[in-house]
Formats: C-alpha cells, structure tokens, sequence
C-alpha cells in the first residue's frame, strides 16, 4: 500500500479545455519516448534477490453499508492467470503496447535499463449480508499489466496501468474502474489520465497512463521516485473499493559524466557492455578466456559493479599491469576492467593465458583476481573509449552493475 508521505491522488480534470492541453502534452511527451531507441539490452531480467513467482495475498474489503452491500478486491496467484493475455481491443489510451516479455512477469518486477514491468491478477467479488448471512453476488477476474518506461536521455517517465476482465458473473460485471496517480519523491506529476470506464465487454482493456517528471535536475543530482496508480471500482448499490498499484523502479540524474542532459534509468539493471570479436579480436578472446576462467561479469547474477573513485581505478591498474613487458604494438589489458570494484584493489591475485606473454604471472581460476594479456595496443586504447562511451549511454553510475559479453 501507499506510505503516508505519498500525496493524495490528485481532482479529476474540469473543464474541457485542460483535458485538450494536456492530451497534447501526453501525445508530445510519448513521442519523445517512444520515438527513441531503448538503450541497453532488450533481454528483460528479474530485481536482484526477487523470486519472479512472487505470491500475493493483499485484499482490500469495504463495510457492508446499510443495504448489507459490500466488495473486496484481491490480488490472485499469478499461476491462476489465463495462459495468455487477452490480445483484442487495446485501449487507445495507452501510449506504448507492453512488451511481449511482461506476460513472464508472473507477479513479480521484470526489467530492463528503461523498462519496468509487472503483471498480476485482480479479483473483484461482491456481497450481500442479509440477517447476518453473507452471500456473494458477482465476481470479475482481472488482469492487471503495470508498466513504466523512461529514457537516458529525458528528465520525464511514464506509468501505464491496464486492467482486462477475462471472466465474471453476476453484480461484479456491473462495475466501473477508474484511476488516480500520484507519486513520492524526487518528482512531479506532469498529467494523468484513467477516465471512468466499464469492466465489460471481457477481455477488453481498461487503461490510464501518467508521466512523471524528475527534480533532480541540479548539476550532480541524483534521484528516485516512487509512482503510484490508485483505481476505484464503483457500482451501484455498493461502496467504492480502492487498490493501489506502485513503482520504484526509476533514478534520474544529473550527474552522468559527459551529459548535459537529465535521463531516467532503472538502476539495478545490468546493462551490456559489448566488445566486437570482429573490431577487437585479441581484446575479446582475453575477456572470454577471463571469464570462462571463473572471473565475473558475463551475467546478471555476476556482474561488474561500475567505480568513479580514481584511487581504485589506478590502484586496479597499478596492481594488474604495473610491471608487464615492454613489446612493441602491444599493451597490458586485465579484466575485470579497471573501472570495476572487483579490480585488484579488493584483494585475489593476478592469472594468465597461453599466448598472454606475460611469463611472470601463472595460469588460474576462480571467481577473484584478475587476469592479465598483452593485447593490440590499438584495439586497448580503442577500450577505453567504448568503456566511457557506454557508462555514458547507460548512466552507468558508481555502484551500478554491468556486464561485459564479446561478440
């Protein structure tokens, strides 16, 4: 549920007029959105330490009001979800279709660098108490897609919630569901839009979308924000029921080295730094060997965690390649990367390869260290640059993961 600190969701538009300029602004700001290439790998991957199959038992009931009317809304078991998302009649509303990998969400938080999404179950049920004897008299079973999505390079996100009802009986297909959003932290709501519509016909969405804006906007500013979408069945002789729906998922900043601009990204989400085989032959072959190894860094479970601390950089470097050979056309590289924490300024000693020409380091394995090869110094120097270039891209900051991959 929403903490207390979390503003209030906001009065529904009222006039015409400001509904006409903000649909603009929607329709300006999704563009910008989705008009850009996702940065980052398109392969989604789990929250750190979440179990994708995350079990939800949050139900929110009303007091039967003096008729003995009364509803609760549940969430359900991702596992009682049809087998497949209901495909027809898309509501207009949303501005971006979800991506096909949210239906493996199954209740928990799938992502990538500037998506987030989550599915779950929804059930509403309604009730008559007369003499003391509750009956129930309807009940709808819903989906319910939340999804955000933002941009590296753009100091505005978006939230979309959908809700399909995919069966039901009784009252509960008489209801309407609209939403509210709001937000807390390091933001502002720009609009929000989740007018009042009718659960029925099934397996038609219902859908509202807000977006966001960031404060953190002052040079070296960093901050999170926590949105929220608030919906509220109505019918008839029952009381209004409210279920909340929130994401924390988004840091924006302005404090990335090399842009002047303020952009959104999703934090714990290892983004893919890629060397070419086919560019950078000798720097690819030694990150493979490194990691085949036991080293760190080719995965989301293992990744690199991204340094800006100086010392530790020339520390990692000092330790790894401080004494290699003098060999024309070549130079030392280490992996893991000197702008990682898991350089040798955390401990582990040093490891070598055939054809690595550094016959003062032995052979090894093992998931600390580092390994170190005479490579291309063309293809070393050229390192550095696609390093800055994608900790750039990526707003990669200090402390967030990464992966390396050659290709």
């Amino acid at each position: 549920m929403a903490p207390a600190d979390a503003a209030a969701p906001a009065a529904s538009r009222s006039t015409a007029a400001q509904t006409e300029t903000e649909t603009e602004t929607d329709e300006s700001v999704q563009r910008q959105l989705t008009s850009r290439a996702t940065p980052g790998s398109d392969r989604p991957t789990a929250a750190p330490g979440q179990k994708l199959a995350r079990l939800s038992e949050r139900e929110t009931c009303t007091e039967p009001n003096a008729e003995g009317a009364s509803v609760c809304v549940q969430e359900t078991k991702p596992s009682d979800l049809p087998a497949r998302l209901p495909q027809n009649s898309r509501a207009t509303l949303a501005a971006v279709d979800p991506p096909q990998w949210c239906e493996d969400s199954n209740g928990g938080i799938l992502g990538t660098r500037t998506q987030i999404c989550q599915v779950t179950g929804l059930t509403y049920t309604t009730r008559q108490t007369v003499n003391g004897q509750t009956t129930v008299t309807g009940q709808a079973n819903m989906i319910a897609i939340n999804y955000s999505y933002s941009d590296t390079g753009l100091p505005t996100f978006a939230h979309q919630l959908e809700v399909s009802a995919y069966s039901g009986w009784g009252d509960a297909l008489k209801a309407s569901v609209d939403g509210q959003a709001t937000m807390s932290g390091s933001c502002t709501r720009e609009s929000a839009s989740f007018p009042a519509q009718t659960l029925t016909p099934l397996n038609s969405w219902r859908s509202g979308e807000a977006f966001f804006d960031t404060t953190a906007t002052a040079a070296g500013a960093i901050g999170n924000c926590t949105t929220y979408w608030y919906l509220t069945f109505t019918n008839a002789q029952y009381s209004p029921a409210v279920v909340d729906y929130q994401l924390n998922q988004f840091r924006c900043d302005n404090a990335t080295v090399g842009r002047a601009t303020v952009g959104c990204v999703v934090p714990w989400y290892a983004s893919e730094l890629i060397y070419s085989k086919a560019s950078y032959p000798s720097l690819a072959s030694h990150v493979e060997r490194a990691q085949a190894s036991g080293l760190p860094g080719a995965t989301f479970e293992n990744p690199l965690t991204r340094t800006e601390d100086d010392t530790i950089v020339d520390t990692n470097r000092r330790l790894a390649c401080g004494d290699a050979p003098s060999i024309t056309g070549l130079s030392c590289d280490e992996y893991p990367i000197a702008r990682s924490r898991e350089g040798l300024s955390s401990g582990g000693t040093r490891r070598t390869f055939d054809g690595c020409q550094m016959s003062h380091v032995s052979s090894g394995t093992g998931p600390t260290g580092v390994s170190v090869c005479m490579i291309t110094e063309s293809e070393n120097r050229a390192q550095g640059g696609l390093n800055t270039q994608f900790f750039r891209a990526e707003r990669v900051l200090d402390g967030d993961p990464f992966r390396v991959t050659a290709s």
